[in-house]
């Protein structure tokens, strides 16, 4: 009996774990394949000019626009005690619960890292849609790419008719979806139908959102949305994240949470790695320089090159000496 119930332990831990990693993979698909999030046991550095931006951004305010003056640095150097990726119940809108330690040695140069072994790899098969008029209507279902199909969706048997299976899909509020994928038409197409209208009016999908699907190695599926257009945020945390913050490091209390939301601001990652921020710091930009970035636009990378046109400070009254976009690229 002792070994059976061991058994059943390792087992329930196993089925826990591959849970978790799928909601992991999924949470990280719906934020798009550019966002990245703090880790535990990281340093990063917290900018609270970023973090500003973000709330602007979620509020539908003009970046810039008239806040509070807050006494703190513009850059505190926090290790990252916990992170939680969460999902808004209400918008579906994908956010992380980072809480941070603010270092008592603030001093980059002096400071000893070694950071955290990678996390292990879950691999899973997915794909992305873009939704159409069609795709979001009351009837038929969603269309799927045959490359998609054939990669991601548990294989169909071709001898049956109708050929078609059921999925059983689960989002980010943990609840289960059934659809049937169906290989039918002139020419024959895949797809999803019973069960994608109940989903799509359920979250109130439109044209220009977004369709996540993956499959992990042990059948899992998991489903998704991103939105085309951010819907405004609520979150208390998250508007008043900043002088949470403040009060915080001004008090000398040990901890402090902030809410990261990826798709209010793709530009603000407000939350910058130790080793990443150290060498950026330590490159020796020059009016002149030819810089190339990255950016995001319907979660295809595009890259850009241009000219370092001026270097200064955006905000020299409230955030003086601040290296948060310091750089004027032409």
């Amino acid at each position: 009996m002792e070994v059976h119930h061991n058994g059943h332990a390792a087992s329930s831990t196993a089925v826990r774990d591959t849970e978790t990693a799928l909601y992991t993979a999924l949470w990280h698909a719906c934020a798009g394949p550019f966002v990245t999030v703090p880790r535990a046991g990281e340093l990063v550095f917290y900018f609270p000019q970023g973090h500003i931006e973000q709330v602007e951004a979620s509020e539908n305010q003009a970046v810039g626009q008239q806040r509070p003056i807050y006494n703190i640095p513009w850059k505190i150097l926090c290790r990252v005690i916990n992170v939680q990726l969460k999902v808004d119940p209400g918008t579906d809108e994908v956010f992380a619960q980072v809480t941070l330690f603010p270092q008592s040695n603030q001093d980059e140069n002096t400071v000893e890292y070694e950071p955290p072994p990678p996390p292990p790899r879950f691999h899973v098969r997915s794909f992305s849609k873009k939704l159409t008029a069609s795709d979001t209507s009351t009837y038929g279902g969603l269309s799927v790419l045959k490359r998609h199909a054939e990669e991601c969706l548990p294989p169909l048997d071709m001898s049956s008719e109708p050929v078609m299976r059921e999925l059983i899909a689960k989002d980010l509020h943990g609840n289960d979806w059934r659809f049937q994928h169906i290989f039918r038409g002139q020419p024959k197409r895949h797809l999803l139908t019973s069960g994608w209208s109940g989903f799509v009016s359920s979250k109130r999908l439109v044209p220009g959102d977004t369709f996540v699907f993956l499959r992990d190695d042990n059948g899992g599926i998991g489903v998704g949305v991103r939105r085309g257009m951010i819907e405004q945020s609520n979150d208390p945390i998250h508007l008043n994240g900043v002088a949470t913050a403040w009060e915080a490091i001004s008090s000398g209390s040990t901890l402090f949470t902030v809410h990261h939301r990826p798709r209010s601001s793709p530009r603000a990652e407000f939350m910058i790695p130790f080793d990443q921020y150290i060498e950026s710091a330590a490159t020796n930009y020059s009016i002149g320089m030819n810089f190339e970035m990255r950016s995001e636009r319907d979660t295809v990378e595009h890259r850009f090159t241009g000219t370092i046109m001026r270097i200064e400070d955006i905000d020299p009254l409230r955030w003086r000496e601040s290296k948060w976009r310091c750089l004027e690229m032409g």
